[in-house]
Order: structure tokens, then sequence, then C-alpha cells
């Protein structure tokens, strides 16, 4: 897991961005994934949105 500080939450959801990413590596060997790999990319995006969501609200936390 990357070395970031931050809540449950903000870990909870780098593990799953990191899962996501070895899922979408693994499905680029396999023929005809094209499909699920861009539905992995926009959960990927969604859960990065979440993510900075929660980065500035425990910004804002700490200010």
């Amino acid at each position: 897991m990357s070395s970031e500080a931050g809540s449950m939450q903000c870990r909870g959801l780098i593990e799953a961005k990191e899962s996501l990413i070895k899922a979408m590596n693994s499905l680029g060997a396999i023929e005809n994934s094209d499909h699920l790999q861009q539905t992995l990319r926009e959960v990927y995006k969604e859960l990065e949105k979440l993510h900075e969501s929660r980065r500035i609200k425990e910004s804002n936390n700490l200010n």
C-alpha cells in the first residue's frame, strides 16, 4: 500500500484503487476484456473523486 497519512477511510480508498490497478493490469493480457477494463477505469475515477473529497475534508479539519 502507498505510504500516505490519513484516515482509515482514505487508506481504504487507496487500497481499493491499488486493487483496481492490479485487476486492470491482469486484464491487459486477456483478449476481449476491453469493456471490463473501461468499467474498472470508471470505477477508479469515482474512487479518486471520493479520495480527493476526503483529502480536502481532512485538510480543512486540520486548519
